[in-house]
C-alpha cells in the first residue's frame, strides 16, 4: 500500500496541472497554478500543492534555491496554508541531508516576520507566537504520527502560516556555489482527528560548561499542570559536547523513562518503549550530560557551533477538546529532586565511530572569535521559541492598597520577600534642583518616617521598616546576596549599603552629600546600585547628569568607569541617555543598563567592559525604566508616551538569550503611570513599582494562578482561583482566562450546594395568595426589563466579545501579541533594531495637574531637571 501511495505521490508531482476531472482540492483555489521559481540544480516539486485524495494533500515547504554565504547561516521562509478550512498534519518526510543541512525547524503560526521569499532568520520566524511542530537534525528518518494523531492547523484556532527554518552550519559544501532547496513535506488531511498532537520542549538557558570539566549536568524540571498528555515520541538536541539526554515523568517520587538518547547520533523523533502519560501535578524532567575537556574556554547556551544546547522535544497527544498545541519548560522548580535521578541518566551512551556524524559545523567556527560571534548572533532553537510565559496581575494582593510614598526602588531579600524604597512625604518636583542639580529643599530635612518596608509577598503585612532620617530624594534600591540593601538618594547625590538588622547607620557610603559631580568621588543623581553575588564588584549607574558606570571594590574603592553622553539620532554602543537601571546575569559576566531616554537596553562584559548587544523594539516607546534578570529571561517596563505616539506603557517579558518578547502585561486594579522599577523571583513573580501612582502591583505565571483537582472518574476540573474578584467590563484588561475556566466556573456554580432558601420558598409559595406572586412576577419581569435594556445588552456584548476575543486573539480588550505587533512597521522580532528617538524631551501627565519633576524625561542643564 506504501508503495502505491508513493508511485500515486510521483505521478501528481509529474502530472500537468490540467487535468480533465475537477480537483479534489478545488477549494485550494488561490495555490491552483502556484509554481516556484527553483535553481535548476534543485531537485523536487515546483508545485508545493500536491492532491492525494478527496480528502488529503501534501505541502512540499523548500528553501526556493539558497547559497549561504558563511557559516551558521540562518535561513527562513513562509508558505500559507492553502485552505482556510481546518486540517490535521499527519506525516513528516524531511528533504535534507547533514551534508549541507545542520538542522530545520517547523513553525506555525498566524504571522511570518517577512512576506519575502526568504529572509535571514535573525529577522525573527513569526510576529506572533510560534509554535514549533516539526524538528529534523543529522539525517534523522522520517516522523508518521499514530492513527488518529495530528497537529492541527487552520480553520479558527489553528496555524495559517508554516516557517520553516534551516541552519546551515558548515558552508564548505557551498564551495561551488550551487543552491540549495531543502525543505520538508508534510502530509494533511481535512478529515477530523480525534487525538490533537503537540510538541514540549523541555530547554535549559543558563548552563554554562568550565573549560576541562569532565562531567557537567544541565537539568531541567517543571509541574505539569494541564489535562493529561500521552507522550508517544521523542528527540534529544545537543552540540558537540552533548554525551546522553534524558527525560523523565516523576510522580510520586517514582521516575519514569520517557526517553534517553546520545544527541551524536541521528536526531531522529525516536518512539518511547513503552506509553507515557502525563497528568496533572506530574513533574516532567530532564537532564543532559556534556563534558568541557577539549575547551580552553568556557561554554554557554547560544546559537552558534561554539555554543551548546540542552533540548528535550516531547511529542504528545491530547484529546481534541482539551488540546494544547505547545508548551514550554526553561526552569529548574525541584533542583533537589535529582539527587534520586536514576542512574543511568549519568552515563553516556556508547556511539561508534563509523555512527557519529558531524554537525554540518565547519571545523574553524569551533575556535573563532567569540567577540565576533556576539556581535552577530544567530539563532539557535534556544532563540526562535516563543516560551509558554504569561503573567497576569494577582487580583487578591492587597499590597497594591499600601500606598506609600512615591514608589521609587522595589527589591527581593535572599528569604524572597519584598523591599520597597519611597519617598514619604517628599515630592520630586520642578522645584527641587538648580541648574547645577543642587537640591534646593534641604530645609524639609530628612524623610522623617521609615523610607524601607520589608513586605510579606503572600499578604502584604509590614514584616520590617527602616531609613527614617536618612534620606531626601530616594531613587535605586537593590538587595546583595547577604541580604544588605544598596539604595541611591539623588539628592544626596550618594550610594549607601545598609544592613537591614543594624541601627548604627550605613556600612558604606559612596559620593558627597549634596555635592554633585563628575569625578571619581562624586555622583551626579545616581540612579540604580548592582553587586556582583560572586565577587562582591559594585557597580553605579550615574545617572541623571552624569552618562556613565562606575565600578568600585567590594570596600568602595573606585575601580574604573565608562560610557558617555549619546549623540545624535542614532546612539552608539556605551552611550547613554539616562543610564537609570541595572541587572546582572552573572553565568555570563554580563551588566545589562536601562538606557532611559534611548528607549533600549545595553548588555556590557563586566570583566572588558566590552559591548555584547543591545535590546530594542518599537513597542517600548521612547522609554525603558527598569530592568530584572532571573532564569534566562529579562524582564522590563517603559514609561508614558509621548504625545502622538502609541505604544502604551506596560511590562515586557523577553528571552534573555535573542532579545525576542514573550510576553507583554498590565494591570488591572488601577494602571501604570510612571511604572519606576521592576523585580522578578525564580518563581516568575514581578512587582513593579510606580512613583506616580504610588502603588507596587504583584504579577505571577498564569500556572500560578490556577489549581485543578483531578478526580477519579475523569478530569472533572474546578478553578481555584487566587482571586474572586468580579472584573468589570470598563476595566482596560480583563484577566486572561480560558474557556475550560469559564465552562469550570459555570460548573462550580451550578455544583453549589443549597443553603436553605428553596426551602423557604416553597413555604412562602403555600401561604402567599397566588394573586400575590402573580403581582411579583409581573413586578420582575418589568425590573428586568429596565435592567437588562438595550444599554445593559451592548454593555454584555461588548464584555462578551472581549472575552471571546481573548480567547481568539482577536478582541480589541485582549492582548494580541500578533495584532499588536504587526501593527508597529518598526518592530522586528530581532530585537536589534535602531529606532528614532527624535522628539518631544518631556513627558505631561495628562491626569494629574502636578508640576512632579518625574513626568519629565531627558536631563539638561536647566532648571527643569529630568528626574524619575
Amino acid at each position: 500500500m506504501a508503495g502505491v501511495r508513493s508511485l500515486l505521490l510521483l505521478l501528481l508531482v509529474l502530472q500537468s496541472s490540467c487535468v480533465g476531472v475537477r480537483s479534489p482540492l478545488a477549494v485550494l483555489k488561490r495555490f491552483k497554478e502556484t509554481t516556484r521559481t527553483f535553481s535548476d540544480e534543485c531537485l523536487g516539486t515546483t508545485r508545493p500543492v500536491i492532491p492525494i485524495d478527496s480528502s488529503d494533500f501534501a505541502l512540499d515547504i523548500r528553501m526556493p534555491g539558497v547559497t549561504p554565504k558563511q557559516s551558521d547561516t540562518y535561513f527562513c521562509m513562509s508558505m500559507r496554508l492553502p485552505t482556510d478550512e481546518e486540517a490535521f498534519v499527519i506525516d513528516f518526510k524531511p528533504r535534507a541531508s547533514m551534508d549541507t543541512v545542520h538542522h530545520m525547524l517547523l513553525f506555525g503560526c498566524n504571522m511570518p516576520s517577512s512576506t519575502g521569499s526568504y529572509w535571514y532568520c535573525d529577522e525573527g520566524t513569526c510576529i506572533d507566537k510560534a509554535n514549533i511542530l516539526y524538528a529534523w537534525a543529522r539525517n534523522a528518518p522520517p516522523t508518521r504520527l499514530p492513527e488518529g494523531v495530528g497537529f492541527r492547523v487552520g480553520g479558527e484556532t489553528g496555524s495559517k502560516y508554516f516557517v520553516l527554518q534551516v541552519h546551515y552550519g558548515d558552508i564548505s559544501a557551498f564551495r561551488d556555489n550551487h543552491k540549495d532547496c531543502s525543505g520538508v513535506s508534510l502530509h494533511l488531511t481535512r478529515l477530523p482527528q480525534p487525538l490533537i498532537a503537540g510538541m514540549y520542549l523541555m530547554m535549559s538557558v543558563d548552563t554554562v560548561i568550565p573549560a576541562g570539566e569532565k562531567v557537567v549536568n544541565s537539568d531541567i524540571s517543571c509541574h505539569y499542570k494541564k489535562y493529561p498528555m500521552h507522550v508517544f515520541a521523542y528527540r534529544v538536541h545537543t552540540h558537540h559536547l552533548g554525551k546522553v539526554v534524558s527525560g523523565y515523568r516523576v510522580r510520586n517520587e517514582q521516575w519514569t523513562l520517557i526517553g534517553r538518547q546520545s544527541p551524536q547520533l541521528p536526531q531522529a523523533f525516536y518512539p518511547v518503549e513503552h506509553p507515557v502519560d502525563v497528568s496533572f501535578g506530574d513533574i516532567l524532567a530532564a537532564r543532559c550530560v556534556f563534558t568541557g575537556e577539549g575547551r580552553t574556554e568556557a561554554t554557554h547556551i547560544g546559537g552558534t557551533s561554539s555554543d551548546e544546547m540542552c533540548n528535550l522535544y516531547i511529542m504528545y497527544y491530547m484529546e481534541a477538546k482539551h488540546a494544547v498545541s505547545f508548551m514550554t519548560c526553561t526552569q529548574n522548580v525541584a533542583p533537589d529532586m535529582f539527587r534520586t535521578i536514576p542512574p543511568e541518566a549519568n552515563i553516556p551512551i556508547p556511539v561508534k565511530s563509523d555512527m557519529v556524524m558531524m554537525h554540518g559545523h565547519h571545523k574553524e567556527t569551533e575556535s573563532k572569535d567569540k567577540t565576533s560571534l556576539l556581535q552577530q548572533p544567530k539563532r539557535e532553537e534556544a532563540d526562535v521559541l516563543e516560551q509558554d510565559f504569561h503573567v497576569e496581575e494577582a487580583l487578591d494582593w492587597p499590597g497594591v492598597y499600601l500606598l506609600p510614598g512615591q514608589v521609587s526602588g522595589v527589591a527581593l531579600d535572599p528569604k524572597n520577600n519584598l523591599v520597597i524604597f519611597h519617598r514619604g512625604d517628599h515630592i520630586w518636583d520642578g522645584n527641587s534642583f538648580d541648574s547645577k542639580f543642587v537640591y534646593q529643599q534641604r530645609g524639609l530635612g530628612p524623610i522623617e518616617e521609615d523610607t524601607i518596608l520589608v513586605i510579606d509577598p503572600n499578604n502584604a503585612t509590614v514584616l520590617q521598616s527602616s531609613g527614617k532620617n536618612l534620606f531626601y530624594l530616594p531613587h535605586g534600591l537593590s538587595v546583595d546576596k547577604d541580604g544588605n540593601y544598596w539604595v541611591t538618594d539623588v539628592a544626596l547625590h550618594q550610594v549607601f549599603k545598609l544592613d537591614p538588622n543594624r541601627k548604627e547607620g550605613p556600612l558604606l557610603v559612596l559620593g558627597r552629600s549634596m555635592q554633585p559631580g563628575s569625578d571619581q568621588n562624586h555622583f551626579c543623581q545616581p540612579t540604580d546600585v548592582a553587586v556582583d553575588p560572586g565577587t562582591g564588584t559594585i557597580f553605579v549607574s550615574d545617572g541623571y547628569c552624569n552618562s556613565r558606570i562606575m565600578q568600585f571594590s567590594p570596600s568602595g574603592n573606585f575601580i574604573t568607569q565608562w560610557g558617555e553622553e549619546s549623540s545624535g539620532r542614532n546612539p552608539k554602543p556605551g552611550q547613554f541617555s539616562i543610564p537609570h537601571s541595572l541587572a546582572l546575569v552573572p553565568h555570563l559576566n554580563q551588566l545589562c543598563v536601562a538606557d532611559r531616554e534611548n528607549g533600549r537596553i545595553q548588555c556590557f562584559k563586566t570583566d572588558t567592559k566590552e559591548f555584547v548587544q543591545e535590546i530594542k523594539h518599537a513597542s517600548f516607546g521612547r522609554n525603558v525604566f527598569a530592568i530584572s534578570y532571573v532564569s534566562g529571561l529579562l524582564f522590563a517596563v517603559n514609561g508614558k508616551p509621548y504625545f502622538g505616539d502609541q505604544e502604551p506603557v506596560q511590562g515586557f517579558v523577553m528571552n534573555f538569550s535573542s532579545g525576542e518578547i514573550i510576553d507583554i502585561f498590565k494591570p488591572v486594579r488601577k494602571h501604570f503611570d510612571m511604572p519606576h522599577d521592576i523585580t522578578a523571583s525564580a518563581d516568575g513573580t514581578v512587582y513593579i513599582g510606580d512613583a506616580h501612582t504610588n502603588t507596587v502591583w504583584k504579577f505571577t505565571s498564569a500556572e500560578k494562578m490556577e489549581h485543578r483537582s483531578v478526580k477519579k472518574a475523569g478530569i472533572e476540573a474546578q478553578e481555584i482561583k487566587e482571586s474572586e474578584a468580579v472584573v468589570e467590563t470598563k476595566m482596560e484588561n480583563n484577566p486572561t482566562s480560558s474557556e475550560l475556566q469559564k465552562t469550570q466556573e459555570k460548573q462550580k456554580l451550578i455544583k453549589e450546594p443549597d443553603s436553605g432558601v428553596p426551602v423557604v420558598l416553597i413555604t412562602t409559595l403555600l401561604v402567599i395568595p397566588v394573586v400575590v406572586l402573580l403581582a411579583i412576577a409581573v413586578f420582575i419581569r418589568w425590573k428586568k426589563s429596565r435592567a437588562f435594556g438595550a444599554d445593559s445588552e451592548h454593555k454584555l456584548e461588548a464584555s462578551s466579545g472581549r472575552v471571546l476575543g481573548k480567547l481568539r486573539g482577536k478582541g480589541s480588550g485582549g492582548l494580541n501579541l500578533g495584532n499588536f505587533f504587526a501593527s508597529r512597521k518598526g518592530y522586528s522580532r530581532k530585537g536589534f533594531d535602531r529606532l528614532s528617538t527624535e522628539g518631544s524631551d518631556h513627558e505631561k501627565d495628562e491626569e494629574d495637574g502636578s508640576e512632579s519633576e518625574e513626568e519629565y524625561s531627558a536631563p539638561l542643564p536647566a532648571p527643569s531637571t529630568s528626574s524619575s
